[in-house]
C-alpha cells in the first residue's frame, strides 16, 4: 500500500507540473499581440477581443475555449501568432449557449493565417453541427498576404466562411455580427451574410476595398471612414442595420438580440440531477502515470468523471481491453468507451496486453455503440490506447475484420461523440476511438497526450533504418558514435511532433484541458448537442 501511495504521490507531482506548463503557456498566449499593441487598441477606444467576449458572457457561467493553442510556434518566421489571431469558444448570453468568434486586432492587425481560417471554420462546425447560435466580433485586416496562397483559394480555406454563412442562414442558426475595427476585401461578406449586422462608429469600417486600394485601382481619392465607415454603411448604403457609439453598447444590443431567441429544438438527451464522482475528480493527476508505458486501473480514472454509482459495466468479463458501459456526468446519461490499461486474462487464459485493441474488445465496443444509437444515448470514448493487436494470431483471427466493425459502428454513429485523450493515441487505435477524423462533437487532450503513428521508441528506430539505409546508398558509413547522435536528434524531432501542444496548435485537438474540467467539457457538450436533433442510425454493411 505505501508503495501504491508513493507511486500517487509522484504521479500526482508530475502531471500537476504538466498542468502548470500549460496553464503558464495559456497566460501568454491570453496576453494576445502584448501589451504595447493591446495599448494602442485601448488608445482608439476599444476593448480587446477577451474583454468583449467576457463582457457578453452571463457572469458565472463557463467559458469553453477552442483552439487557445491554435498556431503555436507554427509560424515564427513571421513572429508569433498566439491563438491563430482569433478567440473562439463556447459561451453562454442570456442564457442561450452559443459560440463567439472574436478577432484579435492585437495580433497582425487580425490578420488571418491558415491557422485562423482553420480555427473559424472549426468555430462554424461546432455551431452548424449544434444548431448553435454564433456570434461574430469582426476585427481584422484580412488575409495575411505573404501566407495568401495557403489561406485563399481551396476548399477548406477563407472562401469557406461565406459559403458556411449561407449554409447556417439556411439552417435557421442564428448569426450575429458586430464591425469592431476592420472588415475588408472578402471578409466583408461574413457580417452582410449574417442575419444581424452592427457597426461601432469611428473603429468600425467595411467595404471591399480600402482607400489605398480605391485609389491604385480607379484613381478615386477617399478617406476609409467617408469610403466605409458607420455612417455610410448605415445611413446611405444600407449595408449595416444600425450603428453604436462604443463597443459596450454595441454589445448590449446583441445582448438584447440573444434574449429575443425562441427556445430551441431538443434531442431529448436524458439526464437527472447531478451527483459528484465517487474519487475526487483531482485524483485522475495521481491514478494516471507519468511515464504512459506502465498499466494502470482505467475503471479508476472513470470513477473520477462518472456521477457516483452511475456506471454500468457492459461484457465486462468479454473484450476486457476495452471498458464500455452506461454512466452519467453531470446528471447526463453517457455511454463510455475506455481503453483499460491493465493486463487482463482472456476467456483462454491467455495474458492481453493493456491499452491494446483485440478482436473481443473490438467486436464488443462496435456492439455497444449500436446499442447507445439504438438508446440515444451519447458516447464518451477515453483514449490510451497503442493500436490494434497485431501478429499471425491476431490476423488469422480477423483482427482487421473486427477493427473495420468497429470503425463502422462508430464511423456511422449519430449519437453525438466525445473523445478525451488522456494517454497515448497511437496508429489506427486514435481511428477507433473517435480521433478527429470522425467527427467527434469536441475533442480534448489532457497535458501529458501523445499522438502519432506509433510510439517514439519503435518510430525513431524506424526512421533511423530508413535514413542508415539512405546514407549508406550515399557511400557513408555510420560509426556507433554517429549513429547515436542521428538517433538521438530522430528522437527528440519525432517527440516534439507527438505531443499535445503540436496537436493543438494545428487544431487536432480542441483544446489541452485541465483534468479536473473534463465533466465540464463534456457535459457542455451534450448540453450544446442537444439542441440539435439526431438523424437515424444505420451501420450499412458489416462483417460478421
Amino acid at each position: 500500500m505505501a508503495e501504491q501511495n508513493l507511486a500517487f504521490n509522484q504521479n500526482e507531482d508530475l502531471n500537476k507540473q504538466l498542468w502548470a506548463s500549460v496553464e503558464a503557456k495559456l497566460n501568454k498566449i491570453e496576453l494576445g499581440g502584448g501589451e504595447k499593441s493591446a495599448a494602442k487598441q485601448k488608445a482608439k477606444g476599444k476593448m480587446l477581443a477577451r474583454e468583449r467576449i467576457d463582457y457578453l458572457r452571463d457572469d458565472g457561467t463557463d467559458w469553453l475555449e477552442i483552439g487557445a493553442f491554435a498556431g503555436y510556434e507554427m509560424y515564427d518566421e513571421y513572429g508569433s501568432c498566439p491563438a491563430g489571431g482569433v478567440v473562439a469558444g463556447l459561451g453562454t448570453v442570456q442564457g442561450r449557449l452559443c459560440v463567439i468568434v472574436a478577432n484579435d486586432a492585437t495580433v497582425k492587425a487580425g490578420a488571418w493565417f491558415p491557422i485562423t481560417g482553420k480555427k473559424n471554420l472549426r468555430a462554424q462546425e461546432i455551431a452548424m453541427e449544434n444548431r448553435l447560435p454564433i456570434i461574430y466580433l469582426v476585427d481584422s485586416a484580412g488575409v495575411f498576404l505573404p501566407m495568401q496562397d495557403e489561406i485563399f483559394p481551396d476548399k477548406e480555406h477563407f472562401g469557406r466562411m461565406f459559403r458556411n454563412n449561407a449554409k447556417m442562414s439556411a439552417m435557421g442558426i442564428t448569426q450575429i455580427a458586430a464591425v469592431m475595427g476592420s472588415c475588408v476585401a472578402g471578409g466583408a461578406y461574413l457580417p452582410i451574410m449574417s442575419d444581424e449586422a452592427l457597426i461601432v462608429e469611428g473603429n468600425g469600417s467595411i467595404f471591399l476595398a480600402g482607400s489605398y486600394l480605391v485609389k491604385a485601382a480607379i484613381g478615386e481619392d477617399i478617406d476609409n471612414e467617408t469610403l466605409g465607415g458607420a455612417k455610410t454603411q448605415t445611413e446611405i448604403s444600407g449595408v449595416i442595420d444600425d450603428k453604436f457609439p462604443d463597443d459596450p453598447s454595441c454589445l448590449d444590443r446583441i445582448k438584447h438580440i440573444m434574449s429575443m431567441l425562441g427556445a430551441p429544438e431538443t434531442a431529448g438527451f436524458n439526464r437527472i440531477n447531478s451527483e459528484n464522482p465517487s474519487r475526487p475528480i483531482g485524483d485522475a493527476f495521481g491514478i494516471l502515470p507519468h511515464d504512459r508505458t506502465k498499466p494502470y486501473k482505467s475503471i479508476e480514472l472513470i470513477k473520477t468523471l462518472v456521477d457516483a454509482g452511475s456506471f454500468e459495466p457492459y461484457k465486462a468479463d468479454y473484450g476486457k481491453t476495452l471498458l464500455c458501459g452506461y454512466g452519467r456526468i453531470d446528471g447526463w446519461a453517457v455511454g463510455i468507451v475506455a481503453n483499460n490499461r491493465e493486463m487482463v486474462k482472456n476467456a483462454k487464459g491467455e495474458m492481453q496486453v493493456g491499452g491494446v485493441i483485440y478482436s473481443d474488445s473490438a467486436d464488443k465496443a462496435a456492439r455497444f455503440i449500436m446499442n447507445c444509437n439504438q438508446k440515444k444515448v451519447p458516447l464518451v470514448f477515453l483514449q490510451d490506447v497503442t493500436g490494434f493487436m497485431v501478429g499471425s494470431r491476431s490476423e488469422q483471427g480477423g483482427i482487421i475484420k473486427d477493427g473495420a466493425k468497429l470503425v463502422n459502428a462508430m464511423s456511422n454513429s449519430t449519437v453525438p461523440k466525445f473523445t478525451v485523450i488522456v494517454g497515448n493515441s497511437y496508429g489506427a487505435g486514435n481511428y477507433a476511438m473517435c480521433g478527429k477524423a470522425y467527427d467527434p462533437r469536441l475533442i480534448v487532450a489532457w497535458p501529458g497526450a501523445k499522438i502519432a503513428v506509433m510510439g517514439g521508441a519503435q518510430a525513431a528506430q524506424t526512421l533511423l533504418q530508413i535514413e542508415k539505409a539512405s546514407l549508406k546508398a550515399k557511400g557513408h558509413e555510420i560509426d556507433p558514435e554517429k549513429e547515436k547522435e542521428l538517433l538521438d536528434t530522430i528522437t527528440q524531432r519525432y517527440e516534439k511532433q507527438t505531443t499535445a501542444y503540436y496537436a493543438a496548435a494545428r487544431l487536432w485537438v480542441d483544446a489541452i484541458i485541465d483534468p479536473r474540467a473534463t465533466r465540464i467539457w463534456i457535459s457542455k457538450g451534450i448540453e450544446a448537442a442537444n439542441q440539435a436533433p439526431i438523424a437515424p442510425f444505420s451501420v450499412g454493411v458489416l462483417q460478421t
